[in-house]
C-alpha cells in the first residue's frame, strides 16, 4: 500500500511535469525521467527510448502550435509499493486536426515509476487513444 507521502510525491511529480509542458519548459518536462526511459505515444514513432528520443516527441507536440498549450489530467490514480509504482489518468490536450490546427484530444496516460535514492523517477510513459 502506498504511503500518503508517496502518493503526494507522485502526484506532485505529475503536476510539475504538466506545468512544464504548459510552459514549454523542456528541462522541466525531462526532469524526473530516467535516462533510459521508454515511451509509447499517440503519434509516431511507435516507441521512443532514452531522453533524447523522448525530448524529440515534445518538439513535435510543441512545434505545431504557437498558442498556449492545453495539457491537463483528471482521475489520477496511483498505486505504489516500496520502490515501484504506476499511475493512470485521463488526459486532455490540443492535438493537430487534419489541417494541422489545434483540436481537442482526449487520451489516456499510464506511467511506470521507480523509487531511486528516495526519489520517484518515471521509467515508462504511455499515452494512448482508443482504436477506431
Amino acid at each position: 500500500m502506498t504511503s500518503d507521502s508517496d502518493q503526494h510525491a507522485i502526484r506532485s511529480l505529475i503536476e510539475a511535469w504538466c506545468d512544464a509542458v504548459r510552459r514549454r519548459d523542456y528541462e522541466g518536462i525531462l526532469k524526473s525521467h530516467s535516462p533510459g526511459m521508454l515511451m509509447f505515444d499517440v503519434p509516431g514513432p511507435f516507441q521512443s527510448e532514452g531522453l533524447a528520443a523522448y525530448r524529440a516527441t515534445w518538439d513535435l507536440f510543441l512545434g505545431w502550435s504557437t498558442g498556449p498549450v492545453k495539457f491537463e489530467f483528471s482521475d489520477i490514480r496511483i498505486t505504489a509499493g516500496e520502490d515501484v509504482a504506476f499511475a493512470t489518468a485521463h488526459g486532455h490536450c490540443y492535438g493537430p486536426d487534419d489541417n494541422g490546427q489545434p483540436a481537442d484530444l482526449d487520451f489516456r496516460l499510464t506511467m511506470g515509476l521507480r523509487k531511486i535514492a528516495g526519489e520517484w523517477i518515471i521509467e515508462h510513459e504511455h499515452h494512448s487513444v482508443p482504436a477506431p
